[in-house]
């Protein structure tokens, strides 16, 4: 039964998840960023802005990079033909949806937006800068 089911797998090659990879931390860098941006601007605290940038680029350095190469690593061991779900193990995937609860349980809380804000500018900018480690592999990939 489920290999009636397998010509509908969206399976790719590795250079499509080293671009799926690539594209999501992007594009969810920018998300957060301009969340955050707005944020900062109605509150007439776009100075924050700053060290935002500032505390992103050390969790780019120290966190993310690491998990940006391992990530890549783990997508080059895969086949071609593998699912394009698997871009992220289910692990992180996981993690991604918890990260994401996260973010709506704070953006209902009480939690000051100045604050949420700069979290978000931070993470969005340590994320956005990151993914140049999966644009660097995709553009390398054979």
């Amino acid at each position: 039964m489920l290999s009636r089911f397998a010509r509908f797998k969206p399976g790719v090659q590795r250079k499509t998840h080293l671009l799926a990879a690539a594209i999501l931390w992007t594009c969810i860098g920018i998300m957060l960023m301009v969340r955050g941006m707005g944020w900062l601007i109605a509150a007439d605290l776009i100075y924050l802005a700053v060290p935002a940038v500032l505390l992103g680029f050390l969790k780019s350095h120290f966190i993310l990079d690491k998990t940006a190469t391992r990530s890549i690593d783990r997508i080059l061991l895969l086949q071609d033909g593998t699912c394009l779900g698997a871009v992220y193990s289910k692990l992180t995937w996981l993690l991604v949806m918890g990260m994401m609860s996260m973010g709506v349980v704070l953006r209902n809380s009480s939690f000051p937006r100045p604050i949420l804000a700069t979290v978000y500018i931070m993470v969005g900018w340590a994320l956005f800068w990151s993914s140049r480690k999966g644009w660097r592999a995709w553009r390398l990939a054979v």
